[in-house]
């Protein structure tokens, strides 16, 4: 007889809504916290005494507590509503594009519900009778017109979680771009606080509300279902596709969005104009720094909550054909949501040691203390997987194994995990290595741009194909232990693990445009040169460590796509996918070209969206009276206006290639062709993503590691406005669209093509293949 769990069903079902509860309780006091930092200006006689109260707390933090603008003689009046102005800009813009794109996904949402609905409702003809089991021989289980509408019903849960999600990341940031800036006056320590304390609000939400509606989803859908948990989980893979479908959106139309305002404002204002960046005569400055929000901020939320949820949906699908499911073992069963839960628990400790226990204050201890952030994170969890797999499993089971029950043990599982959250921090290191310019490789692009903007290219894209090798290495490892160990499920699991702590990984994340944000509003706002320093200190650390989560992320992307390749496999009743039948190779062959067309359509957007603003900027400066000399005022309205109208022009055929590809290869060719495509588009999908974004973030740096001119070889090869340095911006220009649109996107493209094939396998496996069936 198998034992059971330590961990009764009782525990388990606290347990989960619990450590939710907790990350949403922490979010708001984070915010609670940030939200003590007033965008208003403070009567002098308060100021004075906070000035004289708060010296204590200044020599804390490496810089005394005054106010610099006070003792340059600066208006300080004038310049908090400076700060407050362009903060309400930026969120406007920010809130009305968002609103207009959840317009377009909105219907698509409508759309795609029905057609989950009338795919997978047809499979009995809409029949209400109950129906033989696919795994359980001789049981039967709950209708398909009931899958099919449990199914629709967890697509539009994770849609609108998804939606949510990227929408109150937005909000969060806008609301402390500009606290941050004016935290930057009395020192980088008090605005790193305050830009951390924002991304972990982001954080914890989104790992805590993903969570929570799984849960809530589960039990629901139980009532219905009861024994029928084979049903129940088939319906429940509906809430990674809505996630996921959600995002592509928010990746790719936030992408362009926000490349469109970097590129034009870059090419007129720093190389034709000679201007500084987010330069307040620039017409595109705003819609640069509201791309932040709604490309960095709420495409990149919704992005990894898709990859939370998929790749929870694709373990919970393998474990409801396992001893689990069979036995109906509940505390084994959630041993997925337990990983979040207790990963949720370990981010809050590990955001302490960043926020409480120790203090930035100094600007070269800003990196190392996000960097400590992961590696703390990842320590923690290890411990707290080893709990969970303890507590939450029998120390014997059998796990589905492309039709066979394979016998497995506990610490294997746990084995799984942390090997996928220990190659995540590998990723996101190695990521580091080639795109930091603390690193040879970006020093030896910058160093390129002595001979032109070619060389500088050519660089580039050598280092980015270079840094594949690694971190494809280290997937594969994770790959090839988790497989032999617990078969499909043991990917999944290492792919959880990859994502235990993503409420860390969103906090670096968003810190990165919340401090670039609060650099621009510094600049708009006419304040001093040393809080520029300052917030210039705080966006060069958030660009390492934004390079490093993107790492993580298509790391978890490859075993989240490849768990629920392994899913799809199972549903659709395939033993095995033989490259040698042609059905499968030609699919193959389609996949692997899949991503170079998505890339080059959001590439072509990207490069449309820019054509505009450039037109559009440089008329301004042409045709406004007293531009450049700063009397008069650019119109921004304008520029926010052609980023929103043409990103969501552009956005529509990258996510139309995405969402039909598995629905006509499927139904046409048939589950093999589509295993074919799914695992072409994989292999290729992963590499071009990793390659685009290093190339795009090591040009990006080596252009601020001449602006910063910190070293002698940077001097030499500055300063700003040289012939070098007009090299690394056409580099840097270049890279923007690969490592913020094609890049990322492709994340997204790997695992809504499986997840999507998911869901609609029982479909394809009853009338799927309708050329092949008549050839």
């Amino acid at each position: 007889m198998v034992a059971a769990a330590i961990l009764p069903e009782l525990a388990t079902q606290l347990v989960v809504p619990v450590a939710a509860a907790v990350g949403i309780a922490f979010a708001v006091l984070q915010w609670v916290l940030v939200s003590k930092v007033k965008v208003a200006p403070e009567p002098r006689g308060e100021g004075g005494s906070a000035a004289g109260g708060g010296a204590g707390a200044g020599a804390k933090d490496g810089a005394s507590e005054y106010l610099i603008e006070e003792e340059e003689g600066l208006n300080d009046h004038n310049i908090v509503l400076k700060c407050a102005e362009i903060q309400t800009a930026i969120s406007e813009g920010a809130t009305s594009f968002l609103f207009t794109e959840y317009k377009y996904a909105g219907g698509f949402m409508t759309v795609f519900a029905v057609l989950i609905f009338v795919f997978l409702g047809s499979i009995e003809g809409f029949s209400t009778k109950s129906q033989p089991c696919h795994y359980s021989v001789g049981k039967t289980c709950k209708p398909a017109l009931a899958n099919a509408a449990f199914s629709t019903i967890a697509f539009v849960l994770g849609a609108v979680t998804s939606l949510v999600s990227g929408f109150l990341g937005m909000k969060i940031a806008t609301y402390a771009n500009a606290r941050t800036t004016l935290e930057a006056r009395k020192g980088v320590g008090k605005a790193f606080i305050v830009a951390f304390r924002s991304g972990a609000v982001m954080g914890f939400l989104l790992a805590a509300s993903g969570l929570f509606v799984l849960y809530v989803a589960i039990n629901l859908f139980g009532l219905y279902y009861g024994d029928d948990w084979e049903g129940l989980f088939e319906a429940i893979t509906g809430y990674g596709l809505g996630g996921s479908s959600m995002a592509l959106f928010g990746r790719v139309g936030g992408g362009i969005y926000t490349k469109a305002a970097d590129v034009g404002a870059d090419l007129v204002g720093k190389v034709e104009r000679n201007i500084p960046e987010d330069d307040p005569r620039n017409p595109a400055v705003i819609a640069d720094n509201v791309g932040d929000n709604v490309g960095d901020i709420a495409g990149m939320g919704s992005d990894l909550f898709g990859s939370y949820a998929e790749s929870s949906c694709a373990a919970l699908v393998v474990a409801s054909i396992s001893s689990f499911g069979i036995n109906r073992e509940f505390t084994p069963m959630m041993y997925p949501l337990l990983i979040s839960s207790v990963g949720i628990i370990a981010c809050l400790i590990t955001t302490l040691f960043a926020t409480d226990f120790f203090e930035v204050k100094e600007v070269d201890q800003i990196e190392p203390a996000l960097k400590k952030q992961l590696i703390i994170s990842t320590a923690v969890m290890t411990v707290g997987i080893a709990l969970v797999s303890w507590l939450g499993l029998p120390y014997t089971f059998t796990i589905f194994n492309f039709g066979a029950q394979k016998t497995v043990h506990s610490w294997q599982l746990f084995l799984c995990v942390a090997v996928g959250l220990w190659a995540g921090l590998v990723i996101g290191f190695i990521t580091e290595y080639y795109t930091s310019n603390a690193y040879s490789p970006v020093q030896d692009v910058a160093d390129s741009c002595r001979t032109g903007a070619a060389t500088n290219v050519i660089f580039g894209l050598a280092l980015g194909y270079k840094s594949v090798i690694i971190p494809i290495f280290a997937i594969a490892f994770s790959i090839f232990l988790s497989f032999s160990l617990p078969a499909m499920y043991g990917v999944a699991v290492a792919a959880l693990g990859m994502l235990s702590t993503i409420a860390t990984g969103l906090a670096i994340d968003a810190y990165g445009p919340i401090s670039d944000n609060a650099g621009g509003i510094a600049e708009m706002a006419g304040m001093s040169h040393r809080i520029r320093e300052r917030t210039d200190a705080l966006d060069a650390a958030g660009n390492t460590t934004a390079a490093i989560g993107k790492g993580f992320a298509i790391g978890s992307a490859a075993l989240v796509s490849l768990a629920l390749f392994g899913a799809f496999v199972s549903r659709a009743g395939i033993t095995t996918v033989d490259v040698l039948t042609p059905n499968v190779f030609i699919g193959l062959l389609v996949g692997a070209m899949l991503p170079y067309w998505f890339s080059a359509m959001t590439m072509k957007s990207v490069g449309s969206a820019a054509l505009k603003m450039v037109e559009e900027v440089r008329r301004q400066f042409n045709t406004i009276p007293g531009l450049m000399e700063g009397t008069a005022k650019p119109d921004y309205a304008t520029c926010v206006k052609i980023s929103t109208d043409t990103s969501i022009k552009e956005m529509i055929p990258p996510g139309a290639l995405v969402m039909l590809t598995p629905l006509i290869v499927g139904t046409f060719f048939g589950v093999e062709t589509l295993s074919g495509v799914l695992a072409g588009a994989l292999v290729s999908g992963v590499q071009i993503a990793i390659s685009a974004s290093n190339t795009g973030g090591a040009w990006d740096n080596a252009k601020k590691y001449i602006e910063a001119g910190a070293s002698e070889h940077a001097k030499s090869l500055g300063p700003k406005g040289s012939d070098c340095h007009k090299a690394a911006v056409i580099g840097d220009t270049i890279g923007d669209p690969l490592k913020d649109t094609s890049g990322p996107s492709l994340n997204i493209l790997i695992k809504l093509m499986a997840v999507e094939s998911l869901v609609f396998a029982p479909f394809f496996a009853t009338y799927g293949g309708i050329l092949f069936k008549y050839l």
